[in-house]
């Protein structure tokens, strides 16, 4: 609908992206029932826009909705191939339309208001919180807000990379790809002056895949870089791109930074997606986090407490990641060996852990103590003294 008035709900998604869909699967996951809720955002999310892959159990309410899951991996560098058993995790691929599918039913099952119009000002007192349109226009009053509107975070990083990728989606007339293996990481792309690149395929059968080119850096490449890496890297597989179709393309930019966002900017607002934390800095993965938000939401509002969910990461792990950019980014140690000693020194299972947030201090230590430990000790005592740095100018 096209709202003529302000409306009164009890909880307003502000955007419909990811991360508001997940919740409303969520919130019709969990039964939660008597709520008025309202999506605000100008596009009716549909169709294939992107791709999700995470890794986790087997077994849950997205299995239906996978085009592809694998339980074990290649990581390749220069060096060789690694093959990687995930049991009893499995890494999966999620595209966005049945995500989209999924929550445009529960929509309807939540009986949500829909207002197709961009979200300005949130107004907070406390009791309400007003969402306002770009023009000052009152557009919903709601007991609660969730907005996964994209925000820079609250101060900037002390390391701020980015991950920024192209994507191909390449159909064959024959056998070509091993749909029962899938590429995680491979490190034989040539690798930038100041970052880390890799590779990637996840096939969907044996004559759909997608294989895309990853950076980990400070700067972004042209249209023309980044076709010219998928060609190179189609090349290192020893794809023949003129018997193969690309059907599809995607592209991103996703933030990997020790800036804090601010995932609870006033009483009644929570950030959800990348604006609510939920991006690893390290990384740049996002999915998990984002499903573990919804849960927690969902769970939360079902009991009938504040829809608050806990921090998409424990703070060992936010400076452990702080480390880690900032021995990459000044060149203490470099990308492929960074990568290469994580899975050579641990358990595939931990790494994948670890990657998403849910380990144990004791498995930090490992993790830790497979990083070259000299480099990191630089880069530890360097991120102390940039910490003290920005406090001190406060």
């Amino acid at each position: 609908m096209h709202a003529s008035s302000a409306v009164d709900v009890d909880l307003a998604l502000v955007g419909g992206g990811g991360a508001a869909s997940l919740v409303l699967a969520a919130l019709d996951r969990h039964g939660v029932s008597g709520l008025r809720v309202a999506v605000v955002d100008p596009v009716h999310k549909r169709g294939q826009d992107r791709t999700w892959a995470f890794w986790g159990l087997p077994g849950d309410d997205l299995d239906p909705l996978l085009s592809a899951s694998w339980s074990q991996v290649d990581v390749v560098t220069p060096a060789g191939r690694r093959v990687l058993s995930l049991d009893p995790l499995r890494y999966a691929m999620l595209r966005s339309a049945p995500v989209y599918d999924r929550a445009a039913e529960a929509e309807r099952r939540l009986d949500a208001v829909r207002i197709s119009a961009p979200a300005g000002e949130l107004r907070d007192d406390g009791e309400r919180v007003v969402v306002r349109d770009p023009d000052g226009r009152d557009l919903v009053r709601a007991g609660w807000v969730l907005d996964s509107r994209p925000r820079r975070p609250k101060r900037p990083g002390r390391t701020s990379w980015l991950q920024h990728f192209r994507g191909w989606w390449l159909a064959a007339d024959r056998p070509t790809f091993d749909p029962q293996r899938a590429v995680l990481m491979d490190f034989r792309t040539p690798q930038p002056q100041r970052g880390v690149s890799f590779g990637y395929v996840l096939p969907v059968d044996d004559r759909f895949a997608l294989v895309e080119y990853t950076e980990f850096g400070p700067t972004l490449l042209d249209d023309a870089g980044y076709d010219a890496a998928l060609r190179g890297y189609a090349d290192l597989l020893g794809l023949d791109l003129s018997a193969l179709r690309v059907r599809e393309v995607e592209d991103g930019v996703i933030p990997m930074t020790d800036g804090p966002f601010e995932s609870r900017p006033s009483p009644r607002v929570v950030r959800l997606g990348t604006a609510g934390g939920a991006t690893r800095p390290s990384t740049g993965f996002t999915f998990s986090a984002m499903l573990r938000q919804a849960d927690q939401v969902a769970r939360a509002l079902a009991a009938g407490r504040p829809p608050v969910p806990a921090p998409a990461y424990p703070g060992r792990h936010l400076w452990m990641d702080a480390v880690a950019l900032r021995a990459l980014d000044r060149g203490h140690v470099g990308g492929v060996e960074f990568f290469e000693r994580l899975f050579d020194r641990n358990p595939p299972e931990r790494v994948l852990r670890f990657l998403d947030g849910v380990t144990s201090p004791a498995e930090d230590l490992a993790v830790m103590r497979s990083s070259p430990l000299l480099p990191m000790t630089g880069a530890v005592l360097g991120d102390a003294a940039g910490r003290l740095r920005a406090r001190l100018r406060r």
